[in-house]
């Protein structure tokens, strides 16, 4: 076995005692040149040593073959025990491409339709209206459909907008209740703002399948692909494995964030938007089977051109991804996926389809078609994914080094 750092691991002899089921565990680093991979972990290992990170856990796979999988670190930044594969992570917005799983093989069900206006499924949402720039109101120019409800583009506004509105204080459906009281902040289709429609599609989960959230959640992805550490809650016996978030203090010392607590019991909040916790063996194989059409193991979730759907932009002309500021010319956005859909504009590393996203505390994904490539990359710091947080860009320098590795910067 090659052992690129203290916890890091380029896959041989010993790797089959990282136990990551239904991953064929390569026997050389195919495709990758080891110089490359020891770059990866050592760039990402230097975060943690400039004290801007606690630990940090990754994993990149190729073909199905795990090429490498790196725990380096502390759990937590106040105490001595060490990050681990299995490290448990709260990954916010990547629940996000598991409401929209769920919602895709609700679809394939025939529930619903892209076109459907969204009324139909919640009538309560009938008849809303939509601000204007003079500050008054007028109706919806065409209804919002259940397309623009999967793309963040139904007209709903930016998390920000609802601050005050306790959105969360009750369940799902008296969440829905309360944006029906509320106008629309643009004409649906015409603007992409990051916000609440993912809870919209966890509320229409459950409506359709006539289960709750957690119950679907686990029914139909978590179970079928032995995802045992996935969930709304961590159990209390495993809760001395959570990683807890940080932050910094004024003097830019990585502290334990106030009220991180663990959650140990079922939320009355279902948030299909940002409540799971995972880790990076268990995400990957969510990741795998999207890779691999939709199936892992024996077990499939989606049909293959059901995860093709999801990895193509619905996005109407001239609206474009704008994140954090100005819109990324070359990125789509599909079924609650990024999708890299013009490299040569973007100048993204990935390949073309490539589809990903990431989640506020720093957690991240990617998911490259063309090239068979998979990266999970776990972290836990508040504002972990912003440009201003304090974080490094480890997103971004994964993503360079990784494609650096194959011969492809």
């Amino acid at each position: 076995m090659t052992i690129t750092n203290r916890r890091g691991l380029m896959l041989g002899a010993g790797a089959a005692a990282l136990a990551l089921p239904g991953v064929s565990l390569a026997q050389a680093v195919a495709g990758f040149t080891p110089q490359g991979v020891t770059k990866l972990n050592a760039g990402l290992q230097a975060q943690v040593d400039a004290g801007k990170l606690a630990g940090i856990v990754t994993l990149l796979s190729h073909k199905g073959r795990v090429v490498n999988v790196n725990a380096y670190g502390r759990r937590d930044a106040t105490a001595p025990d060490p990050v681990a594969p299995d490290t448990i992570f709260r990954i916010a917005s990547m629940t996000k491409p598991v409401a929209g799983v769920a919602m895709m093989q609700l679809w394939e069900q025939g529930k619903w339709r892209l076109d459907d206006p969204v009324a139909k499924h919640i009538p309560e949402f009938a008849g809303l209206k939509v601000k204007t720039k003079a500050g008054g109101l007028e109706d919806q120019k065409s209804p919002m459909t259940m397309a623009q409800v999967m793309s963040h583009t139904a007209g709903f506004g930016v998390s920000a907008v609802y601050g005050q509105a306790g959105l969360q204080d009750g369940d799902l459906a008296d969440m829905i209740a309360k944006l029906a009281r509320l106008p629309l902040e643009s004409q649906p289709g015409t603007d992409w703002a990051y916000g609440q429609v993912v809870n919209i599609q966890g509320y229409l989960v459950e409506k359709l399948s006539g289960k709750p959230l957690d119950v679907y959640f686990k029914d139909h992805i978590f179970g079928p692909l032995k995802m045992d550490d996935t969930g709304f809650w961590v159990e209390p016996s495993k809760a001395s494995r959570v990683a807890p978030i940080h932050t910094f203090d004024p003097t830019g010392k990585l502290v334990v964030a106030p009220n991180a607590r663990v959650q140990t019991s079922k939320p009355k909040f279902l948030s299909g938007s940002g409540g799971l916790s995972s880790t990076a063996p268990d995400y990957h194989r969510f990741c795998l089977a999207l890779l691999r059409g939709g199936a892992l193991d024996g077990a499939r979730i989606l049909k293959p051109e059901t995860v093709k759907l999801m990895r193509r932009s619905v996005l109407e002309p001239g609206v474009g991804v704008d994140l954090y500021g100005p819109v990324q010319t070359g990125v789509g956005f599909g079924m609650d996926f990024a999708v890299n859909e013009r490299p040569e504009i973007s100048g993204l590393p990935y390949g073309r389809d490539t589809y990903w996203w990431g989640g506020a505390f720093g957690t991240w994904f990617w998911i490259d078609p063309t090239h068979e490539v998979i990266f999970v990359g776990m972290i836990q710091n508040l504002n972990g994914s912003t440009p201003w947080g304090g974080t490094p860009d480890v997103r971004g320098q994964s993503a360079r080094d990784v494609y650096a590795a194959m011969g492809r910067a």
